[in-house]
């Protein structure tokens, strides 16, 4: 079961080819949503819907896919209910680079540190990192450091940021999403 998480442009057509794609991995591909305007009441029902779909799938081997935003989001609600992730130029630190585009950039960083301490140490090797060296919107050298720690790092050498086509990396995405 593979969870989509969008990134801050929920209403792009490419959220829709993004999950086609991944229906070569697994059919069962679902859509995460969120406001990206209120990130505590996000969490919350974020993770409940995760609950209520995985109960009825109780042995299900949850994936978690994220792009930009959605790539804040994969991380964290993985390692809540013990998934793994695929990070795609994860927004890591959304209350800083999204100031003036959302509301409340204050919750991204109270999540932030309410999350378990050293929670990357504790999910090490669980998610699967893909940078593009083209972004146009992130830090990606920082996130590099930040992240090769704990997750194997690999580079796009020409997608942007919204990163349009997963069809190249869809064999390691498979690979690790099976190793897990």
């Amino acid at each position: 079961m593979i969870f989509y998480l969008h990134g801050f442009d929920a209403t792009s057509p490419g959220n829709h080819d993004k999950m086609r794609q991944l229906q070569f991995i697994d059919a069962d591909v679902r859509l995460l949503s969120y406001s990206a305007m209120h990130p505590k009441l996000d969490m919350q029902q974020l993770l409940n819907d995760i609950a209520r779909q995985l109960a009825v799938e109780p042995n299900a081997n949850a994936l978690f896919i994220g792009v930009g935003l959605g790539g804040y989001w994969a991380e964290r609600l993985a390692f809540l209910v013990g998934g793994c992730s695929v990070m795609i130029n994860p927004n890591l630190w959304p209350e800083r680079t999204m100031q003036g585009q959302i509301d409340r950039a204050e919750e991204y960083q109270d999540i932030a540190t309410k999350c378990v301490t050293d929670f990357r140490a504790k999910n090490q090797r669980r998610s699967l990192v893909i940078l593009s060296r083209k972004d146009e919107c992130l830090d990606v050298a920082a996130i590099e450091t930040c992240l090769n720690p704990y997750y194997d790092i690999h580079f796009d050498e020409e997608q942007s940021h919204k990163f349009s086509h997963l069809a190249p990396w869809l064999a390691q995405i498979k690979a690790f999403y099976h190793a897990m």
